[in-house]
């Protein structure tokens, strides 16, 4: 349900990092690991199934409006995830 923006204390820009800002040069990543990033987090942070789902609902968007400047890789594995890095 809306809220009238006058209910909360205070609001913020959506200000989200750029590629460069949040990615190290000579490393992959996975969309998990790109999602704790974008809060602040180490890569290998611990989070429940629930909060994960909820970053990473952040995070995909991020990858798909962000493609541009990223490559990708295959997972090592079928079963994990694949790894994105910034294109060189």
């Amino acid at each position: 349900m809306p809220r009238p923006k006058d209910s909360f204390e205070e609001t913020f820009p959506c200000d989200f990092y750029t590629p460069e800002e949040l990615l190290d040069d000579d490393e992959m990543y996975t969309v998990y690991e790109i999602a704790r990033l974008l809060q602040g987090l180490e890569p290998d942070a611990a989070l429940d199934e629930g909060t994960e789902d909820v970053l990473l609902d952040w995070a995909i968007p991020w990858v798909m409006r962000n493609s541009e400047e990223l490559c990708v890789a295959e997972p090592p594995a079928d079963d994990e995830p694949g790894y994105y890095g910034l294109r060189d």
